[in-house]
């Protein structure tokens, strides 16, 4: 325990209003060593959903008080009620200050972040819970877990506090600058941090990696929604949304590359990908070992590629908002027939007018649509919904190119 301190506070340290003055040159170290980390972080090109219940709240400020903070922080919640901790993770957490419930926040976090981030960048979700000071003394340990899920690490660490040591402020920052350099680690920067942690408070670390088998399976498991592969040229452009060519890619084919090049010509703003679902609305999902033979096609051909488990194209709309896909006319015509959606109209028009709420629209090219070559324009698109649908000109693209002839010529 601090021993307790006793006799007057020195007339020159009370400033005129009889308070105590600050430690200036604390403070201003303070502020230089928490800048210097905050900078790193946000010049890393990483993106961060931030997950915190029961302290590091100063970690918060010290990210969105330096300039660039726009750039590095996709969202924070704090989910201090069971209610709002139970919808953040679907569930109530055993024990909500606990390895398992910190790392549960990171992976909602991260799955967060996949959805939320800018194209092309780094993501992490970051979780953190504790118990620390309150105005009523706590019959168990002072204690936090912070931890962080990028996509092939897991990492936790916990810190067990002296009680009676600090205040509530004090484990607050203490807390909050595990936080930070939890942070700056995931995004590879180097970073100081000026803890005040004593002996018996060392922090106990767990990390776990995965591998690229066990990301896939994550995927496939829904546990988490996307795996993003980099393969094209790094581009210096920064992109306002994703452009999406949607696939089973078996095999990948001129025809493919082309529609995605003609698209990217239309929609300059959109950081142009592929997109493979691992969960089919109507068949087996793929195997760990089929995706690897599809995602190869696009490592030799050096373009991008998303991995996701979200087959219907509303559930992409929610996974990728604010994206372009681009369809063949045939996929146009099924998304605006009532059938696939129990014959009910409204039923469809109420899903797409959701998807077109959040930013989604199609670029439709023409395809064949029973031996009849089809284009946008032949299609009959409700009137609210048409803005969502733009045309990509025969004159522009059109190569009758059948991914099952390809098959069957290759042997596939």
């Amino acid at each position: 325990h601090r021993p307790t301190l006793t006799g007057r506070i020195a007339p020159s340290s009370l400033g005129s209003n009889g308070i105590p003055r600050e430690n200036k040159t604390d403070r201003i170290a303070m502020e230089a060593w928490v800048r210097a980390v905050v900078e790193a972080i946000h010049s890393s090109r990483a993106q961060a959903v931030i997950y915190l219940a029961g302290g590091a709240s100063q970690a918060l400020g010290w990210l969105l008080s330096v300039p660039g903070a726009s750039g590095s922080v996709l969202e924070v919640v704090v989910p201090y009620s069971r209610a709002s901790m139970a919808q953040l993770l679907g569930k109530l957490p055993l024990q909500f200050t606990s390895k398992q419930a910190a790392e549960d926040m990171a992976l909602a976090a991260f799955n967060r972040a996949l959805k939320l981030s800018g194209p092309g960048l780094q993501v992490m979700g970051v979780g953190f819970t504790g118990s620390l000071a309150s105005s009523r003394p706590k019959h168990g340990d002072h204690r936090f877990y912070v931890s962080t899920r990028t996509q092939n690490r897991l990492r936790t660490s916990h810190v067990t506090l002296s009680k009676g040591l600090r205040s509530r402020e004090e484990e607050d920052k203490v807390s909050s600058c595990f936080v930070l350099k939890a942070i700056a680690d995931a995004c590879r920067v180097s970073a100081t941090i000026q803890s005040d942690v004593q002996e018996p408070e060392i922090p106990k670390e767990s990390v776990e990696q995965f591998d690229e088998d066990q990301e896939l399976q994550q995927v496939i498991d829904g546990q988490v929604c996307m795996k993003v592969y980099h393969f094209a040229d790094p581009m210096e452009k920064n992109f306002d949304r994703k452009l999406i060519l949607p696939g089973s890619f078996n095999p990948l084919h001129d025809g493919h590359l082309r529609l995605l090049e003609v698209a990217s010509s239309m929609c300059d703003d959109g950081f142009p990908c592929f997109e493979i679902s691992a969960i089919n609305a109507d068949k087996p999902s793929l195997s760990i070992a089929e995706i690897k033979r599809r995602v190869e096609q696009f490592r030799k051909a050096g373009k991008n590629v998303i991995i996701s488990n979200q087959p219907y194209f509303y559930k992409k709309a929610e996974l990728f908002p604010g994206s372009a896909f681009i369809i063949g006319a045939d996929t146009a015509a099924r998304l605006v027939n009532p059938k696939y959606y129990g014959g009910d109209y409204n039923r469809m028009l109420e899903i797409l007018l959701e998807c077109k709420s959040t930013g989604t629209t199609f670029l439709v090219g023409g395809r064949e649509i029973e031996g009849v070559f089809k284009v946008l324009e032949d299609l009959n698109i409700p009137t609210e919904l048409k803005d969502m649908f733009i045309s990509i000109p025969e004159g522009k693209f059109r190569i009758d190119i059948s991914s099952t002839e390809l098959r069957k010529s290759q042997r596939l």
